[in-house]
């Protein structure tokens, strides 16, 4: 609102500058919008903020629902109508500390609260009307979706290269799950490169509310270039996949890496051998990511919790049937977050990177086993999700033609003059 006010003062100043070389009607005009941009100031979450006395404020430390509407003149019964009525819409128990709110409040010498209104986040808002009969409801914010193209080309990371461009990082966190399947992001090469269309999330055109997800992406991996095309595969239950160029879906059964991000220290290594013991030949069946410790750890793939607990030099640690094929297991977490017979969902987070059992550091020792055995996963041709089907493809292919288009066209931008040499070198 600031921004537009600004926009607003400048505007209106410079007509006023201008004020004797304009004719009768046009001051009018001039006069009548303005009057119109008041109006429009004036009003937000649906009320005339003119016919109240407004309050605003962010819950702190401490704050509650009851106390805050018993300051401001609540009576006792209808809060406590709120609290039972409307637990489905308003839990008055899951107010959080920053959470900005806005309290309307009569313009009589009482004040007492007749609208609450508390913002989830900022396009999503609640609002407790106290007057007459109570009622809650929730509403969302107007939202303009400006897209939005992103390219580059990797010199350290992904999270750098895009951060560079002033881009939300939110982008690199989407990217990251759009390839996780097809690209070892433990494993990325100076020189990969990336485009990305999406589109940018802004409430009264002017203030930033965050990036949708990715329409289409195109990762070139160690020369390998691989196409995404966000698509509605069931539009009965809204599912919506990324398939490639052909179609074919870049979900696997299995994640790449129980991490988003984070560095591959150790890798799945039978004929190991550990100075400390003797340089024997100590197998090493687990592959293992370091990240600091807290970092959260996922589920690799949907199944059932068989264990959750601590053991010898596992240290805390989950492992997660499958199928009856495969499970997995996840050692020296810090904490696990479930426990035995929880059923957990791809990319549920299971626990948290720690140094539990015989670690020399913060890291997760992740296990993979195939008809009972432990194998390497990162040499497994994991099981591929089913291709887009037969009957979709036809209108899947007119959709991409235009974004496919886009893509292509895009150009990458040029790398700082130190990094050049560096790159020239490498493609030569």
């Amino acid at each position: 609102m600031k921004y537009l006010w600004g926009a607003i003062v400048v505007t209106l100043f410079f007509s006023s500058c201008k004020e004797k070389q304009l004719s009768d009607p046009v001051k009018k005009e001039i006069a009548e919008v303005t009057k119109v941009v008041e109006k429009v100031a004036a009003k937000q979450f649906g009320f005339n903020l003119e016919d109240f006395k407004v309050t605003v404020d962010t819950v702190k430390n401490g704050d509650s629902f009851g106390e805050l509407m018993l300051s401001h003149k609540v009576e006792y019964p209808k809060i406590a109508k709120i609290s039972e009525d409307f637990k489905d819409t308003f839990d008055v128990r899951r107010i959080r500390v920053g959470k900005p709110y806005m309290i309307l409040q009569s313009k009589d010498t009482s004040q007492t609260a007749q609208v609450f209104i508390y913002e989830n986040d900022p396009i999503n808002y609640t609002v407790v009307d106290l007057r007459d009969s109570v009622v809650a409801y929730k509403n969302k914010k107007k939202v303009k979706y400006v897209e939005r193209e992103a390219s580059g080309v990797i010199t350290t990371s992904l999270s750098e290269a895009i951060l560079e461009q002033g881009i939300d990082y939110n982008v690199t966190n989407n990217l990251s799950e759009v390839y996780a399947w097809t690209v070892d992001f433990f494993k990325l090469q100076k020189g990969d490169k990336f485009k990305v269309v999406y589109k940018e999330k802004f409430i009264n055109d002017s203030i930033y509310a965050g990036a949708g997800p990715i329409e289409a992406a195109y990762f070139e991996h160690n020369g390998r270039p691989i196409y995404a095309f966000s698509y509605e595969n069931d539009s009965l239950k809204s599912i919506v996949d990324y398939y490639d160029e052909s179609a074919n879906n870049l979900r696997r059964t299995f994640l790449r890496a129980p991490l988003k991000f984070g560095r591959l220290s150790s890798r799945y290594n039978l004929k190991r051998r550990i100075r400390y013991y003797g340089n024997k030949v100590r197998p090493h069946r687990g592959t293992d990511y370091a990240a600091p410790v807290g970092t959260p750890i996922l589920a690799t793939a949907d199944g059932t919790v068989v264990e959750s607990t601590r053991r010898g030099g596992n240290g805390k640690y989950v492992k997660i049937r499958h199928n009856g094929t495969y499970a997995t297991q996840y050692l020296h977490m810090k904490k696990q977050k479930v426990r035995k017979g929880e059923y957990v969902r791809q990319g549920d987070v299971i626990g948290w990177i720690g140094m539990t059992g015989n670690t020399s550091g913060p890291h997760v020792c992740y296990r993979f086993w195939k008809n009972g055995r432990q194998v390497d996963p990162l040499r497994e041709e994991l099981p591929k999700a089913e291709p887009l089907k037969e009957t979709l493809q036809p209108a899947y292919f007119e959709y991409i033609g235009p974004l496919k288009d886009q893509l292509d066209c895009m150009v990458y931008p040029d790398p700082p003059e130190e990094e050049k040499e560096d790159l020239l070198t490498l493609n030569q």
